[in-house]
């Protein structure tokens, strides 16, 4: 009804509309936006009372104050990103209550979030990448920055790959899932969209490395977990191995998805 909470209408439409629809990560994401922050500040309000001044200073008290962990590292506010994901979110949800006609306007449209400004994106120089492959045969870690640098894949593309997914012979990659965190878990699951599911042709002297690395591994995982029996590696290890490389390497600090940039800019 058009007086329920409007906690009540958001985790309705999660539940029913939203969460079939949407991968067990993202599902995390808007788990941790509903629950920990939406429905807690404004989900005691009736749906058909709920104000665009009501959004407006809930996104404020986000910015100002919303942050529940790692407040002495990042600070009480939320980012622009976080608050702009929580609109989001009512807004799609509000837009359905209209659809079924529990409300005649969406509250939401009449707001004002703040700008996401793109983050510029970084790729090492020939040089760095030079350093970066030497410290990582230090590091154990060769062979896998050396495929993402040839190939550009997602990290969790790279990481869930599997010796049968490459053809020694001929040089030919199949991507077919990815490795996520989800809950402190690891998931193995499909890549990220439909068309991330393609195949690709190393070229001769990655695939000459990738023979001779073969030999050493006893895993059906190409990049198995030192600590984990049949399990890949863990994408958080590798974030904290990359960052640890790139410093002995005096290289600048970038993400691992600045690797992927580097590929495509040196294509």
């Amino acid at each position: 009804s058009s007086d329920m909470c409007f906690g009540a209408w958001l985790d309705h439409w999660y539940q029913t509309q939203c969460k079939p629809t949407i991968g067990s990560k993202t599902q995390t994401d808007y788990e941790n936006r509903i629950y920990r922050h939406i429905i807690p500040e404004i989900g005691q309000i009736p749906l058909n009372r709920l104000t665009p001044a009501d959004l407006q200073q809930f996104y404020r008290q986000l910015k100002q104050g919303g942050r529940l962990q790692a407040v002495g590292q990042y600070g009480p506010g939320l980012s622009d990103r976080m608050v702009k994901c929580c609109h989001v979110t009512c807004r799609t949800a509000l837009n359905q209550a209209v659809k079924q006609g529990l409300i005649l306007k969406n509250p939401a449209d009449a707001c004002k979030t703040p700008t996401l400004r793109p983050k510029e994106m970084q790729v090492l120089s020939p040089e760095e990448i030079r350093r970066l492959l030497i410290q990582a045969r230090e590091n154990d870690c060769y062979e896998l920055l050396l495929l993402e640098l040839s190939t550009g894949l997602r990290r969790g593309e790279i990481l869930a790959l599997q010796w049968d997914d490459l053809d020694l012979c001929t040089g030919v990659l199949r991507i077919e899932r990815q490795v996520q965190r989800v809950r402190r878990e690891l998931v193995i699951s499909a890549p990220k969209t439909k068309s991330s599911c393609r195949s690709i042709i190393l070229p001769a002297p990655i695939l000459g490395v990738l023979r001779d690395y073969r030999q050493s591994i006893r895993s059906r995982w190409m990049f198995p977990s030192p600590l984990k029996e049949d399990s890949p590696l863990d994408p958080a290890y590798i974030r904290t191995r990359l960052h640890l490389i790139l410093e002995h390497a005096q290289c600048k600090q970038i993400r691992f998805h600045d690797l992927r940039h580097t590929f495509a800019t040196m294509a």
